[in-house]
């Protein structure tokens, strides 16, 4: 049967469209679920933690990783059991950390073996099917973990907890979807490039598996050879089922139709900055466990510095109800906007005090129902929203530097006392960066209205 001499033309335009459509659409949306999935699990891992289910990996921040890799799936003893889920699970969350912020999402880098790479770590546990009789030794103790976890969680984190497992559920599909969107374009990419490379011009008598994989490396050199991938293209090519296959798969590339805009219904634009207000306001518990840890930790350093006569002094300044003396840490951080070292003297009392007041004042946002906040005209709670943002990065800043001065200033004995503080860091972070995408959203709801007004549009047509 002749090969069709067009085919090959029409699937390069059908893909060069659908390569254009899966970078400036779906990759974004892609990435976005990666986000929210990696944001979920940060949640169950930190609580992992605070439960002592797990360990903090004294390891996991130096961890150097060049290319996504899925953790060990391997069954572990009962014995092993803390010390293999500690190390596993903080591989996987530096994997979705480096998946997240470092990989390229462009439809060439994410090849079909990076496809097979993500897809691997989103199944590495199983988020959609958690049981406790996985036969999946990773999901099985995952579940355990989650069933220990809820025990004891005041209602406002255990709801977190909850919705946490909902969209990791959630977000696999949307995920996995999107990957299969990326496969189907590359294994049509892959048929069209051996096409171009070998099968156009070679005799019929010799189109098939053996006699293309026997000119495969000469054709196309190091690139796999897909025998599945092979076999498409023979039955698309040279079958009497063809012309039908390659309509097949022409519609199947073809983009989807943009539905026309359905009338939006009105925006609460005050509920986007109330909730961006809860979400801030979620850091003062955060901030509460902080404070107890550094404090410790200031304790383990200031233990060792002082002699008994100065512990003694310290004795009588408290019952005298005096200010202690300056406690003066010199830490350094780095400059996001310069990436330049700086050193800044802080002090800790201080800086200890601006903790607690932030924490209470916080606080009062954390639940939705607060009559005052909802009677407060937008502006205000988006300066509202502004400053407690800025407040918490700024303090987030100095406790991460302050994180460091710890570790390093700790002797070998005391660095077992010191109690690190990474897990509430990212949970803080989190707080942080949802708050600030919350209050974008209202800039950018708001300036959308301005401009429908200006265009003598009306909001909601």
């Amino acid at each position: 049967m002749a090969v069709d001499s067009a085919y090959p033309s029409l699937l390069s335009q059908a893909l060069s469209a659908r390569m254009d459509w899966l970078e400036k659409s779906e990759l974004g949306k892609l990435k976005e679920e990666l986000r929210v999935f990696q944001a979920s699990f940060g949640v169950l891992y930190k609580t992992y933690i605070k439960k002592g289910l797990i360990h903090e990996d004294p390891y996991k921040q130096e961890a150097k990783i060049g290319e996504i890799e899925v953790p060990d799936t391997s069954a572990f003893t009962e014995a092993e059991r803390v010390e293999q889920l500690t190390i596993r699970l903080a591989n996987y969350d530096n994997q979705l950390d480096f998946l997240v912020n470092f990989y390229q999402f462009n439809v060439d880098f994410l090849a079909l073996d990076r496809i097979k790479r993500i897809l691997g770590l989103i199944k590495f546990i199983d988020w959609v099917h958690l049981s406790g009789d996985s036969p999946f030794p990773m999901t099985k103790a995952v579940f355990e973990l989650n069933q220990q976890s809820k025990n004891g969680l005041d209602p406002l984190n255990q709801s977190l907890f909850v919705e946490s497992l909902t969209k990791l559920s959630t977000a696999t599909g949307a995920v996995i979807g999107y990957l299969k969107l990326l496969t189907d374009y590359h294994r049509e990419s892959y048929k069209l490039n051996l096409r171009a490379a070998l099968t156009n011009d070679m005799p019929e008598a010799e189109a098939n598996q053996g006699g293309i994989k026997k000119k495969f490396a000469a054709a196309m050199p190091g690139k796999p050879f897909y025998p599945d991938l092979v076999d498409e293209l023979l039955k698309e090519d040279y079958s009497k089922d063809g012309p039908a296959l390659r309509e097949k798969v022409l519609k199947s590339l073809q983009i989807p139709d943009t539905k026309p805009k359905v009338v939006k219904a009105p925006v609460s634009f005050k509920s986007i900055l109330l909730e961006g207000l809860q979400v801030i306001g979620n850091s003062s518990g955060i901030l509460t466990e902080i404070a107890g840890k550094i404090d410790e930790n200031k304790s383990t350093l200031s233990s060792r510095k002082k002699g008994l006569c100065e512990k003694l002094q310290d004795l009588v300044r408290q019952i005298l109800g005096r200010e202690p003396e300056p406690l003066i840490y010199e830490l350094q951080y780095t400059d996001p906007v310069r990436s330049t070292s700086v050193r800044e003297k802080l002090n800790y009392h201080n800086f200890r005090v601006e903790i607690d007041k932030k924490s209470q004042f916080l606080v009062n946002f954390a639940n939705r129902g607060n009559s005052k906040l909802e009677s407060m005209p937008e502006e205000q709670l988006m300066q509202f929203l502004d400053r407690n943002i800025r407040d918490v990065q700024s303090i987030h800043k100095i406790l991460g530097a302050l994180d460091d001065f710890f570790k390093g200033s700790a002797t070998k004995e005391e660095r077992e006392k010191i109690k690190g503080i990474r897990p509430e860091l990212a949970a803080l972070k989190n707080s942080i960066v949802r708050s600030n995408q919350l209050r974008h959203e209202y800039s950018a709801q708001k300036e959308e209205e301005e401009q429908m007004k200006r265009l003598g549009i009306s909001p909601g047509v």
